[in-house]
């Protein structure tokens, strides 16, 4: 059976479109439909190659939607906050655990374990900082934990007061915090499958670090058997998949510097060049400062790059920055999200040498530069067109523009969100079909213009009578 998209908009002129049932798109041009075909009338509306989201977590993603909303803007007081971990806990097993995410000290300082225990004492409670770097439990967390358990070796990041008692305040040591929790339900990833299908993404990049055998192995199953509908590329993974994991592919090796404690020259050095190996594997590399792109940069020019090396996020890039990242050949994965959900917190925080170079787009497309925007979800949102909105206006929540000058047209934004150039014969049939035409797209961009999804050939979004 064959599918026939007919008069839809398609590199700028109106067009049909077939899919055949191995997935693929067979045909363009006036085409007339088979007895046993399926007709869907597109009536002018654009059809995309996909949108794709290249940064997210997707395990994360899953967990936050089953998590307490611990942050702006909809939690944006400490009695808020209480009262929300509170409501939880009267549904939460004894044994088990209260989740929150998106916590940022606006909403009631710095968090740690006392602050927790005075919100909720049982059951165990763990929240994590939006930056994704944090992870804070309370006394009955860190009793799970053992932190306070004489002689256990502790990760460094298990953060200490100046008597030697755990604060609670854990630092980036998600591996070990998994370990440590033993064995948890897996969250519910189709839930994320049909959130991506619902806003036209029909790939994903996943750019947790270090992913674990066991996590590539749930992600790899949750594509076999239809939870996750979009291509999956893996940041993380350090082995190539394996037979019967055909569903997804390796990428540029993730590198996640800490923020608060930068690797040496020498450590990230010696990690790029580990990642390249005997084959030449390209990089990822987090760099959130200033100071961390300039090292990113000549570590690379170091290591030499080689294609396909990303920098993720190049949250602050000044102007004498952007030569070095073109002549490196290095593509930049932005989140313009971050300034329409975090815009006025970053203009009362940054440094203000920072602050006109912050999360730039405008001036890196200017320079040559190849950009990627994606959404770094859960940590902003995983809506691409909420984000496509936010490259093209940078106005925070309090309505400031931030960074006018790094304002683009939403046609490069909704450009950049594309998985691949175009559409045409041979090509996978992985399919975004809109109501309304590009231009008008580009003119109000909202998911609510998606029709339909097509992932591998199969309709995931939107009904066929739509």
């Amino acid at each position: 059976m064959t599918l026939i998209l007919r008069d839809v908009e398609l590199a700028g002129r109106r067009t049909d479109v077939a899919v055949s049932g191995d997935g693929r798109v067979s045909a363009t041009g006036r085409l007339r439909p088979g007895p046993r075909d399926t007709l869907v009338e597109g009536r002018g509306g654009a059809l995309l190659p996909g949108l794709a989201d290249r940064h997210v977590h997707l395990l994360a993603l899953a967990k936050s939607l089953e998590s307490v909303d611990c942050g702006p803007p909809r939690i944006r007081t400490a009695e808020a906050l209480a009262d929300a971990l509170r409501a939880r806990a009267t549904a939460t097993a004894p044994d088990a655990w209260i989740r929150g995410v998106g916590y940022h000290e606006s909403v009631a300082g710095a968090l740690d374990r006392d602050r927790l225990d005075a919100m909720v004492r049982r059951p165990a409670v763990r929240v994590q900082h939006r930056s994704g770097a944090l992870w804070t439990v309370n006394s009955a967390g860190a009793r799970v934990l053992g932190l306070d358990e004489p002689g256990l070796p502790l990760p460094g990041g298990v953060e200490r007061d100046a008597g030697g008692r755990a604060t609670g305040r854990l630092w980036r040591v998600d591996s070990w915090l998994r370990r440590r929790m033993g064995p948890s339900t897996a969250p519910d990833l189709a839930a994320v499958g049909r959130l991506y299908a619902s806003y036209g993404v029909t790939a994903v990049h996943d750019a947790t670090p270090e992913l674990e055998d066991d996590t590539v192995a749930e992600l790899s199953r949750a594509l076999t058997d239809g939870r996750l509908l979009q291509r999956v590329t893996l940041l993380g993974a350090g082995r190539p998949p394996r037979p019967g994991e055909e569903r997804w592919e390796r990428g540029p090796y993730k590198l996640l510097p800490p923020d608060h404690d930068m690797w040496t020259y020498d450590e990230l050095l010696c990690r790029v060049r580990a990642a390249r190996g005997s084959v030449g594997r390209p990089v990822a590399v987090h760099a959130v400062t200033r100071e961390a792109l300039v090292l990113t940069l000549v570590v690379l020019r170091e290591a030499g790059p080689v294609p396909g090396d990303r920098v993720e996020h190049a949250a602050v890039a000044p102007p004498e920055l952007l030569p070095q990242i073109r002549e490196l050949g290095v593509r930049v994965v932005t989140q313009p999200g971050f300034i329409a959900e975090r815009g006025d917190t970053y203009a009362a925080e940054v440094e203000p040498d920072d602050l006109p170079h912050l999360y730039p787009y405008a001036s890196l497309l200017a320079a040559g530069i190849p950009v990627s925007p994606s959404s770094d979800a859960p940590y902003s949102s995983p809506d691409p067109w909420a984000a496509v909105r936010a490259a093209r206006d940078r106005r925070t929540p309090a309505g400031r523009v931030l960074g006018p000058g790094e304002r683009v047209r939403a046609s490069a934004a909704l450009t950049g969100f594309l998985a691949r150039p175009a559409v045409g014969p041979g090509d996978d049939a992985d399919l975004c079909l809109l109501h309304v035409p590009w231009r008008v797209a580009c003119e109000d961009p909202d998911a609510g213009l998606v029709r339909m999804t097509v992932c591998r050939g199969r309709v995931v979004h939107g009904g066929l009578s739509d």
